[in-house]
This record gives C-alpha cells, structure tokens and sequence, in this order.
C-alpha cells in the first residue's frame, strides 16, 4: 500500500510517503530560502508529499540560526524556486508555520523581533547561535491579548505568502514545544485569561490560528501537527491532556481541516502515544490521517493496511536517502545520516547523499 496513490478531496499523492519536516538551519542569508534548498527539496521530490522544516511566520519566531521564514517577498522568491524544483519532478509540498515563541535565543533573531511566549519563563536548556555558541534560552515576554491577535494575522498572511509562493498547502506545526504548543500545554501555560486555565482556553490560540489560516487560504489546503504526550522543550504529560487533544481534534475536524498529522516521539525516548490512543484521535478527525515517529518499511506497511493511517511521514530516512522512495521498493540499503552535518550550513550532509544508482554503478 504505501507505493499506491493516494487521493483526498484536495491532494492527490503519487504514493502514500510523506516528507518530514526536518529542521536544516540552511537559510544562511536574512532567513531566506536558497538555491542549495531548492537543490534539496527537489532530490526528494519523488515522495508522495514533502512538507517543509519549520518555517517561521514572523521575525518573532526565528529562534534558531539560519531557519527559514515566509513574512517577505524575498522569502516568497526564494521559496517560489523550491516549489518549482519540486513541482517539476511531480511532487507536492506544504510549508510547515513553525513560530518557535519561548524556544528562541534572542542572538538569533534579526533586529527588532523580540522573544515572546505566553508565560514570561524562560525554557530550560540551551541552543546554539552563530554568534556566541551555545546560550541559554532567552526570558520571553508574555504575550498580551493584542500580541496573540498580532501573532494570530501573521499566521494568517504567511498562509497566503505560501500559496503565492507555489505551495500546495500549509502545516501548522503545533507540536514539538514550540508557539501553539506552549498554548495547549498545562506545563507551560499558566495564564489565567482566556487563554489559559481550562481545556477549551489552551486549545484557543490553536483554533483562532486554524480559522485564520482557513479563512485565508482554505481548510483544503491547511493541516497540522501534533505530538500529543511527547516531552520535547519542557512539555511533557499533565492529568486532562489525552481529553484536550481529543477535543482540540473534534474541533478541527469540524473545521475542515485537510489533514491531522500525529507525531511519537518515543523512538527519541519519549512517553510513547498509546496505539488506542491514536485510534480515539484518528476516529475524531474525519480528514486525512498521518502518522510519523520511528517508521520502517514493514511498520508503515502494516499501519496502513490495518488502517490505522492513510498517510506515513519518515523523517532521519529522507533525510539521508533522496531516493527513499525507490530504495524502500527495492529493499535496497539505506544510507545513514550524518548527525553532525544535521544543521551545519553548505551541501555536506544536505544534497550529497548518495543516490541508489550512483551506488550500483560504484559496484560494477
């Protein structure tokens, strides 16, 4: 199954591979998309779906080095070449809207952006800069209601960016830690407005962002993504989150959503999302269903013939293998990633690795 079509009421898929978004910090001038990323992107373009790294909707959400953003017009320029490179080899590819809010090292960010997030707490830990190494996360400011209405628009016009960048649709990234998620997690939102306190008032930042985006693109053209019970940047697990996400994905679904895209984290060392679990969250989601997180060849097979999925997202594999696609047909041998070229800038561990005909003629 995972070589057949796949059609939805607005995608239509070559094969039911999904691109993960992989973080690359390639962007090396002002946050703009390149032509070593159009290279990039279009190797992979024989996978059924691609959705981009963590792409940021505003010079706020920039917390990495030399991540991407889609707030300008030379960004859309610069992602115009991406689309076309993977558009010209038949693939489809959506921009995932990360705003990385409180995950951020003000080092990072371009002049006048700011470090925000709904709590003013600082997340634990450390990330890298260009300019001063390893940093402590920055203290946020916490968002006023004006803030998260402000933040709300420029999801919304970085939807509209894409689509005028030749994007096939968007993805809001609401897992990982990073903006919405510190919203909906009960660890890290400690508001006590009406963003804050309740199930229905964590998931109201993720909504209003959702309609927004809807309402500027269409619900055919936006999905999203989750890592429910997953501990990445001081999230972690709290007593109501399994009904939480549950009604955030009701809610979605009513809206339209094309797709709902779950990530496990546990084959990185998280709590694993219980197999009955997923099955609660793809029953109250009546879109399209993705399932990514630790997948091999076998185990995507076997999810999607017991329908448990309709699409299945690799990650470290693509990365690695521009052509995973047609080395999981074969059963040929996959390269392994290079870890320390995972967000180092330039072509090593990006568009050099091998592909699997270079390979056999090596052999001959």
């Amino acid at each position: 199954m995972l070589f057949e079509a796949f059609s939805s009421r607005s995608l239509q898929l070559k094969n039911r591979l999904v691109m993960s978004p992989m973080t690359r910090s390639r962007a090396t001038e002002a946050n703009t998309p390149n032509a070593l990323m159009a290279g990039y992107y279009g190797q992979r373009a024989s996978a059924g779906l691609i959705v981009t790294e963590g792409t940021s909707p505003s010079p706020n959400g920039l917390g990495y080095a030399r991540i991407p953003g889609l707030f300008n017009k030379a960004q859309v320029r610069g992602w115009k070449a991406v689309t076309d490179a993977v558009h010209a080899k038949g693939g489809k590819i959506f921009a995932q809207l990360m705003h990385t809010g409180r995950v951020t090292q003000v080092a990072n960010l371009p002049a006048d952006a700011e470090v925000v997030g709904p709590m003013p707490e600082a997340c634990p830990g450390e990330m890298y800069t260009d300019a001063k190494g390893m940093q402590p996360h920055s203290v946020p400011r916490a968002m006023t209601e004006r803030d998260i209405a402000h933040a709300v628009g420029e999801y919304a016009q970085a939807a509209r960016l894409a689509i005028e960048a030749g994007f096939d649709g968007i993805e809001l990234h609401a897992a990982n830690g990073y903006l919405i998620e510190q919203f909906l997690n009960a660890n890290v939102n400690k508001r006590a407005d009406g963003y804050g306190g309740s199930i229905a008032n964590r998931n109201r930042f993720a909504l209003e962002v959702a309609h927004a985006v809807v309402a500027a693109i269409g619900a055919e053209r936006v999905g999203i993504r989750l890592s429910p019970f997953g501990a990445f940047n001081a999230t972690g697990t709290y007593p109501e989150q399994g009904e939480q996400y549950l009604a955030l994905a009701r809610e979605l679904s009513s809206l339209g959503l094309l797709y709902l895209h779950v990530l496990d984290h546990s084959a990185m060392g998280a709590p694993a999302v219980p197999a009955e679990y997923k099955a609660k969250l793809r029953a109250a989601f009546k879109g399209v269903f993705i399932l990514a997180g630790g997948f091999d060849h076998a185990s995507a097979e076997k999810a999607l013939a017991e329908h448990r999925a309709d699409l299945i997202a690799f990650g470290k594999p693509f990365l690695a293998n521009p052509d995973l696609v047609e080395r999981l047909r074969k059963g040929a041998p996959l390269n392994a990633p290079d870890f320390s070229t995972f967000y180092t800038p330039g072509a090593k561990g990006y568009t050099d690795y091998p592909k699997l005909a270079a390979e056999e003629e090596i052999t001959l």
